[in-house]
């Protein structure tokens, strides 16, 4: 579809979603914007989705080229100070998402990492020198400082869970953070093994499952075995587009809210273009088709 057709589905779905989520006014006293709560939503995910991840970026991208239909953008500080202070609608607008569009009894689990510095220049930064920390990238082969996302997706590919938390943090202690809704079959690499986390869900009704260690014995049929592999890269290919398209990885943020805002607005992105696709019949994931050349 053309640009203006996807920024008025996107503006519509977020705004029939702000309307289930925000019952009540948001602001006690003093005046309201005149940005609307949905415009600016509307805008910063058309802007994450359009691979801006800066808040400047999405206010000039706007202010140069849609500045007839959003004539109240006003002044970059004030944009920037509007998208902040509403993460935890996008918050919750995200829940409703999920829980509304993404049923399912088989969801898949992984991490990754999401460095604020280099290896080499971490001490000489003091932003998230109480939180961040060191850890390892197995797929880089290299340690970094920061932080470790922690991703729950169904079988589609809808993003049904996420967190973040300092990057020495073992995956699964945070593992149960972001499943206690589900149910069914749940899918995770080599990193999720261990005994008590098989006994904690196994008590919730979920049934965990991973490929094993070299050392270890595997009853399992390989049909099943393949399956389970095959069905993983739905997690990876989502963790590729927050990486790749949604600059999920680039830490511009200088304090623990400010990045909070962001990421949760990357998976809301996400997450309503993977509900625009399947509205238009398109496979879910495949986010080149929303936009026409």
């Amino acid at each position: 579809m053309p640009i203006d057709e996807f920024i008025i589905n996107i503006y519509l779905m977020v705004e029939q979603y702000y309307k289930k989520v925000v019952t009540k006014p948001l602001r006690g006293s003093g005046y309201a914007p005149k940005l609307t709560d949905p415009e600016i939503i509307c805008m910063e995910v058309v802007g994450e989705f359009l691979n801006m991840d800066q808040d400047k970026q999405i206010w000039q991208y706007f202010t140069q080229h849609w500045q007839a239909w959003f004539p109240a953008i006003g002044s970059y500080p004030n944009f920037a100070k509007h998208c902040a202070n509403l993460w935890q609608v996008k918050q919750r607008i995200q829940d409703q998402v999920s829980l509304l569009e993404g049923q399912d009894n088989i969801h898949l689990i992984d991490g990754f990492p999401i460095p604020v510095y280099h290896y080499g220049r971490a001490y000489r930064h003091k932003n998230y020198r109480q939180i961040a920390t060191f850890s390892y990238c197995a797929a880089k082969q290299e340690k970094y400082y920061g932080f470790e996302g922690h991703l729950l997706v169904n079988l589609s590919g809808m993003i049904k869970g996420f967190t973040f938390a300092p990057a020495h943090i073992d995956e699964r202690a945070i593992a149960p953070e972001i499943t206690g809704h589900i149910h069914g079959l749940l899918g995770a690499d080599k990193g999720y093994i261990s005994p008590s986390l098989d006994q904690y869900y196994q008590s919730q009704g979920i049934d965990l499952q991973t490929p094993l260690r070299r050392n270890m014995t595997d009853d399992r049929p390989k049909p099943v075995l393949k399956r389970l592999m095959k069905v993983r890269r739905t997690v990876e290919t989502v963790i590729g587009q927050l990486a790749e398209r949604f600059n999920i990885q680039k830490v511009r943020a200088k304090d623990l809210w400010h990045l909070s805002h962001r990421l949760i607005r990357k998976v809301l992105s996400h997450n309503l273009c993977f509900v625009l696709n399947k509205q238009l019949g398109n496979p879910p994931l495949q986010f080149e088709l929303l936009i026409s050349s």
